[in-house]
């Protein structure tokens, strides 16, 4: 049981780190459109990868999170099926409220992604890199939560 809890574990941070590329690579395609001015060969391939990456990512995120749900809650489901949840879990919350935010800020770079499409003007390049660099701090303490376990 515990190769398949390692293999199920595996997967799930397979696709965490499949759908963080998204989450740091969308805000960096919406600086390059904001950046593009008018050039509209560059706007339209951007708006592509763009539309591309963003459905991709909330692939992977929902498969992250169905694994993520195996590794919380297997042990009801499956006797013997480990879990990495102890008590106390506030660490738990914490990561998970983290994941959340994550969530939606991919889900806010979609909508100016779509936005845009729709004709909307995007906030400043400036805006956009700062945008980029908030999950850098996120996933740092999700990870720093997952390790140290420290409430």
């Amino acid at each position: 049981m515990y190769a398949t809890y390692l293999w199920v574990k595996s997967f799930h941070l397979l696709f965490v780190i499949a759908w963080m590329g998204g989450v740091f690579y969308l805000p960096r395609i919406l600086v390059n459109l904001a950046e593009a001015g008018e050039q509209p060969e560059v706007r339209v391939r951007l708006l592509l990868m763009g539309r591309r990456l963003y459905r991709f990512g909330h692939h992977m995120f929902g498969l992250a999170a169905l694994l993520g749900l195996v590794l919380w809650l297997g042990h009801r489901v499956v006797d013997g099926f480990p879990t990495m949840v102890g008590s106390p879990a506030g660490w738990l919350h914490a990561k998970l409220l983290l994941v959340a935010l994550m969530l939606a800020h991919y889900i806010m770079g979609g909508r100016w992604l779509k936005g845009l499409e729709n004709g909307r003007a995007l906030p400043s390049s400036r805006a956009l890199r700062l945008f980029n660099e908030l999950p850098v701090l996120a996933l740092l303490i999700v990870v720093w939560l997952v390790l140290a376990k420290p409430f």
